[in-house]
């Protein structure tokens, strides 16, 4: 049993990561300190500028915060995204250029923060969790991605290089996308959608598991059945606590001031809600889900105990026949019946053998008659 649950451990168990402070580090700090929360994901912060119009584009990768410095801005609008968040140093020299407030600072190294919608007027600021799947340890891997929205400036804030936003940077070389052709805000419902796009994938991952396991389930019961029935359930309550506030979220980008964000736009905006609101059914399902893989496997535990059970009360009522008889020849009587015949101990077996067949077709005669609803 020790072995088994040593193999469970090792096979749930996440590797470890180097950590950063923890919430709880930043009790007593004034608000809008500039402290990272969070797994520090990347060694050095890496910064990508794309500057476009409708008509050119220009896209440069930083790597010292030294070269940012000497960057002109050549066109209308700029997306910068930014992969790691520990660097204090590199989120004041962002904050200080695009006049950010401290407690936004706070927020986005803040790795721990609920998913949010702030308006400071000439900005918003969007807190989002995306998700990245372990098949190895089938779980899903939060991580926190902060945007923030200007007049002619799009900031996105990740805590390392997961390849979601890669088809926004496809689309935004295209010169006819939406993006290029709307600006700012069209970048922005580009990396809001990427983000909703990944919770699809997501359930669809757990959804496979939950599957695998109730396959498994229906032809045999696994050792390890409800430690995995737990995970899952663990995970998909995890994945929900990212995704249920962003509908809140959404609803408030949708009041978003039109200077911020366009009639054009608007309309992709609430598809993406209407997504939101699919995914979340969709999860609400798969809790449901798994909330029957745990009576299922009670169940199957439950008959395949009760066909054990049977099969024991089968054979010691054919056993008891044998039991009677020996028992009542074993009485230290001097005369008792057959002793004394040469033929007695057969005819002790027979006896055995005729009453445990009758005992037997008596079991199988009810039997069908119950199945018959006799």
């Amino acid at each position: 049993m020790s072995r088994l649950s040593n193999r469970l451990k090792n096979r749930f168990k996440k590797p470890a990561t180097p950590r950063a402070p923890h919430q709880s580090a930043k009790a007593g700090q004034a608000p809008g300190s500039v402290q990272y929360v969070g797994e520090i994901k990347v060694r050095e912060p890496a910064l990508t500028v794309f500057d476009f119009d409708d008509k050119e584009l220009a896209e440069v990768t930083f790597k010292t915060l030294e070269e940012s410095r000497t960057y002109q801005k050549q066109h209308k609008n700029i997306w910068l995204n930014v992969y790691g968040l520990h660097d204090p140093d590199v989120m004041k020299e962002i904050g200080g250029r695009f006049n950010l407030h401290p407690l936004v600072l706070e927020d986005i190294v803040n790795t721990a923060q609920r998913p949010k919608f702030e308006d400071y007027g000439s900005y918003i600021f969007v807190v989002l969790k995306t998700f990245n799947f372990d098949a190895d340890q089938r779980d899903c891997q939060p991580e926190q991605i902060s945007l923030v929205l200007g007049k002619e400036f799009v900031l996105s804030f990740q805590e390392r290089p997961t390849g979601v936003f890669k088809p926004i940077r496809e689309r935004i070389r295209q010169r006819h996308s939406l993006p290029r052709r709307v600006g700012v805000d069209g970048v922005m419902h580009a990396l809001i959608d990427a983000v909703v796009d990944r919770y699809f994938v997501m359930v669809e991952a757990l959804s496979e598991a939950v599957e695998q396991l109730e396959d498994e389930l229906i032809t045999q019961s696994p050792r390890d059945a409800i430690p995995r029935i737990n995970h899952l359930k663990h995970e998909t309550l995890e994945l929900r606590r990212g995704i249920w506030p962003t509908r809140e979220t959404l609803t408030a980008v949708l009041r978003t001031e039109e200077h911020l964000i366009s009639r054009e736009t608007l309309p992709y905006f609430r598809d993406i809600y209407d997504h939101c609101i699919h995914v979340i059914e969709q999860l609400d399902g798969l809790r449901e889900l798994i909330g029957g893989l745990l009576d299922m496997h009670l169940a199957s535990v439950s008959h395949r105990l009760n066909n054990e059970l049977r099969l024991l009360t089968i054979v010691t009522t054919i056993l008891a026949p044998a039991t009677l008889i020996t028992g009542f020849f074993g009485m230290n009587f001097q005369y008792m019946p057959w002793l004394n015949r040469k033929d007695g101990w057969e005819l002790a077996v027979i006896a055995v053998v005729v009453a445990g067949i009758l005992l037997l077709g008596t079991l199988l005669w009810r039997q069908r008659r119950t199945r018959k609803g006799f």
